[in-house]
């Protein structure tokens, strides 16, 4: 293996861990910032109001999401166990 398919791989899997992330961490931070809006609104500053309904929305988006993750993980676990034997 050289070095331009060790980045290569690398690559790959920043890609696919960035693909998977993204939508759960965007859902995050969109209800971060409305929650922070209605908290200036209201002038509530409770800590625990931000962070469940975070969690709760991170964790519905990460179920509803699931089948899209797993099809993405098996078709680049796939890929990269046919790559192996370019690989040697």
């Amino acid at each position: 293996m050289d070095i331009e398919q060790a980045v290569e791989l690398a690559r790959g899997a920043v890609i696919v861990t960035l693909m998977l992330s993204v939508p759960v961490l965007a859902v995050a931070t969109l209800a971060g910032l409305l929650i922070s809006i209605a908290q200036a609104v209201t002038q509530i500053q409770d800590q625990t109001l931000s962070f469940v309904p975070k969690i709760i929305l991170m964790i519905v988006t990460a179920l509803v999401l699931l089948p899209w993750s797993i099809s993405i993980l098996v078709e680049y676990t796939e890929n990269l166990y046919l790559e192996i034997p370019g690989l040697l």
